[in-house]
């Protein structure tokens, strides 16, 4: 199960991500997503859960509580949509 996180800490690392997951179950990953040009947090990430049931535990129990000083939004992630050219002219 793919998992969305949402207005994470600027200052969260993926190991503290997967730690605050893993409670609730076997996590496959933690990815936390990064600005292209500075290398920063962007706030947001996914973490991967191999078994659904303990997916769904860890989004009804962490969703809009507090970690790291913030009140995460955590849902289930949905598929990637295409979306039309992305390049950017430099």
């Amino acid at each position: 199960m793919n998992i969305f996180v949402g207005n994470l800490s600027y200052r969260m690392q993926e190991s503290e991500l997967q730690t605050a997951f893993a409670e609730f179950g076997t996590v496959q990953s933690a990815k936390i997503i990064l600005d292209r040009e500075s290398g920063r947090s962007r706030g947001f990430g996914f973490v991967e859960m191999p078994n659904a049931t303990e997916g769904k535990a860890a989004i009804e129990s962490l969703n809009g509580k507090d970690v790291a000083g913030r009140n995460i939004v955590v849902n289930e992630a949905k598929p990637r949509q295409p979306s039309g050219n992305r390049r950017r002219d430099a």
